[in-house]
């Protein structure tokens, strides 16, 4: 309708120009004053009004593909004057510019709705400019994976942790390959995958990076919990003597201090070394308790104690066997009030399994030495280190050294490292080591 209205009013300025200039040529050949004024007259106004009734649809298209190259879809053209027809134009530009809209905002929450939920998940994932090196789009996870903060260009990378860079950015993975990667703090197994694709003649490289050791750990402490269930009756049935027996001796002394001439001993170091073996026992009570209804458990027993307490409980313990061995046992702490909330009896339990076998390390060292420093790391977590400078421990068994019933020694069990890190886990903590052969070993705890 609106195509034929235009049409007529076209066609009706097309007959009055052509009647005008028709009036126009009567005069010029008849040479007749009013009808040659007339005609011209009359020619000038129609083809003037002819040119506007033209331009003006042109305009309005003109202003309506100016509105869609620079995206500016909040345009909005009057549907209430003008002709009929320039109405109904500007009606059908209000409905692109509505629908244009319309797509955006469902691809805009569409892409927030994505975006939400990549931000969401434990996988991190980048994507960036292969020529450029401009990041796209990262998530938080990706971030917190390399304990990088946010960042705009992979150089950033490549300035910071190099080998991380050619091994996310240069290096192609076609299938899913595990690896380790060594950031600052730790090394990480992760499982790396990635693709190119091109958007507008652009190439881009999505790189997927996913932490697998938290998946190993929850694997190993499966397996943990059924392998314990059976260990834990055992090692039970060999404490308990040890914690009446210690009782038993306790008391008995006591009635030799009110005694005194009845016996030779020096009761006080006796007593005080006799403390120390009940209240191990009952740590070692405690511990295998806890390990037996590990199905049950979701938290350990925590309690807030200083380092220095902690440490000088350790001492008390380790002070006869370091006094056969003639090694050098340092002890210290960043400040004197820095505190860990754990389960005390666990962590002993920990510290003693690391300095055996640091001393077991060291047995052929010339000097031995062994130090163990607790401190505020840079991520404001309390970290244990139980250094020493023993022989080391091989490269090729470095990541074995965790696992159970793993071991290097011929007379060890390959428990003690294992449960190290279980106890670890339950302090939502980590175990980390770092050797060198003939150098020495650093084992980490950061809780």
């Amino acid at each position: 309708m609106t195509y034929r209205s235009y049409t007529i009013a076209l066609l009706l300025r097309v007959l009055l120009l052509l009647a005008a200039l028709v009036a126009l040529a009567y005069g010029i050949v008849i040479k007749h004053t009013y009808a040659l004024f007339l005609g011209g007259f009359s020619s000038v106004v129609v083809f003037i009004n002819l040119y506007r009734f033209v331009i003006k649809r042109f305009i309005a298209m003109d202003d309506f593909f100016e509105s869609v190259k620079y995206r500016d879809f909040s345009r909005w053209f009057s549907e209430k004057h003008g002709s009929q027809d320039i109405r109904q134009l500007h009606k059908g530009f209000n409905l692109v510019h509505k629908t244009i809209k319309s797509i955006n905002n469902e691809r805009q929450a569409q892409f927030v709705y994505l975006q939400k939920i990549l931000e969401m998940v434990d996988v991190g994932i980048v994507a960036y400019n292969v020529e450029t090196g401009e990041v796209l789009w990262t998530n938080d996870s990706f971030l917190k994976i390399l304990d990088f903060p946010s960042f705009k260009n992979v150089g950033f990378v490549e300035q910071r942790q190099p080998l991380i860079y050619k091994e996310l950015f240069e290096t192609y993975h076609p299938n899913t390959a595990s690896t380790t990667l060594k950031t600052k703090q730790e090394s990480l197994k992760v499982l790396i995958s990635d693709t190119v694709f091109e958007v507008d003649e652009e190439s881009f490289k999505l790189v997927v990076v996913q932490n697998i050791d938290d998946t190993l750990n929850q694997n190993e402490s499966e397996a943990w919990k059924k392998l314990l269930s059976v260990m834990t009756h055992e090692i039970m049935n060999s404490i308990a003597p040890i914690s009446s027996l210690a009782e038993t001796l306790q008391s008995h002394i006591k009635n030799v201090q009110e005694s005194p001439n009845d016996t030779f001993l020096e009761l006080d170091d006796l007593y005080s070394g006799i403390s120390s073996i009940q209240k191990r026992s009952e740590g070692l009570m405690k511990f295998a308790k806890t390990y037996r209804s590990l199905n049950k458990v979701t938290s350990v027993h925590r309690t807030k104690i200083t380092a220095a307490a902690l440490f000088q409980n350790i001492e008390n313990l380790m002070r006869p066997t370091i006094a056969e061995k003639n090694i050098k046992l340092n002890f210290g702490y960043e400040k004197e009030t820095l505190e860990l909330e754990i389960d005390t009896y666990l962590i002993e339990q920990v510290l003693i399994n690391l300095l055996l076998n640091a001393l077991d390390a060291t047995s052929e060292t010339n000097t031995p030495e062994i130090s163990v420093f607790a401190k505020m790391n840079l991520k404001g977590n309390v970290q244990v280190t139980i250094t020493d400078n023993g022989k080391g421990i091989p490269e090729e068994v470095l990541d074995s050294i965790f696992i159970p019933f793993f071991t290097t020694k011929a007379t060890g069990s390959g428990i003690g490292l294992s449960l190290c890190k279980q106890i670890m886990m339950l302090h939502q903590g980590k175990i980390s080591v770092k050797s060198e052969i003939n150098t020495g070993t650093e084992f980490s705890l950061i809780f």
